[in-house]
């Protein structure tokens, strides 16, 4: 069964590589793609106070923070949780330039060599709705998620809400897909096949079939008094 880790980062402002730290990071696992509740969460001390705009955003106050545990002190249990799994983050360049920033000072791998695959839902976002808000308030609202309890910004809120909206993005993907691991029936055995091994056969249109097709699209041709999209083409610019 494929496990997959929601992962969501709060830093103490946008740049990785001007010295911004993370302060927070929030995980939950999904395996089959149901919720587990072996959550992973971590407020961080990041050795530096955050800026104006981003304590807005998260609301972790800097004092809050001073005796929380260092990035270096919890990076080993982080990554071992991590380890394998597909990470599904929402705008995921932001949050791994954030790790690869953490583990770079630490002298470790950059992140992508701990875990199986990233799956950025914003990139997923943008082909399945072009032109709309992704943000994850907006995916929240289009997909039907509740998000009434998010009034800050939190990691493992945010986790949690994303794991949802992704599952919702996925759901036509998923729907024909059974999981045999959570077949348990008594009496029934399921016999996995591999499917690559057959070649399978094209079936082409009986000239019956092409003729009443054709016939289908005269009618259509001329209802529409030759405005179809197919004569239009064929008449070029």
């Amino acid at each position: 069964m494929s496990r997959q880790i929601v992962l969501d980062t709060e830093t103490t402002g946008l740049s990785a590589e001007g010295g911004d730290r993370i302060i927070e990071i929030g995980c939950v696992e999904l395996l089959g793609r149901k919720l587990t509740g072996n959550n992973l969460h971590f407020y961080l001390n990041p050795e530096r106070d955050s800026h104006e705009d981003a304590l807005k955003v998260h609301g972790i106050s800097n004092e809050f923070l001073r005796d929380k545990p260092k990035f270096a002190e919890v990076a080993d249990d982080i990554l071992r949780y991590l380890e394998g799994a597909e990470i599904i983050i929402h705008n995921a360049a932001f949050d791994i330039g954030f790790l690869n920033k953490e583990l770079e000072r630490l002298g470790k791998p950059a992140f992508a060599s701990f875990v199986g695959q990233v799956t950025d839902t914003l990139a997923m976002a943008k082909q399945l709705f072009p032109g709309k808000r992704n943000s994850l308030d907006a995916l929240c609202d289009r997909l039907g998620v509740d998000n009434s309890g998010r009034t800050l910004h939190g990691a493992l809120l945010d986790a949690e809400l994303l794991a949802d909206v992704y599952i919702n993005l996925t759901r036509g993907q998923e729907a024909l897909l059974i999981d045999l691991g959570e077949v348990n029936t008594p009496g029934v055995v399921i016999e996995q096949v591999d499917l690559s091994v057959f070649d399978l056969p094209v079936l082409l249109a009986s000239e019956q079939e092409l003729s009443a097709h054709a016939e289908v699209l005269t009618q259509l041709d001329r209802s529409s008094g030759g405005k179809t999209f197919w004569r239009m083409a064929d008449a070029g610019p």
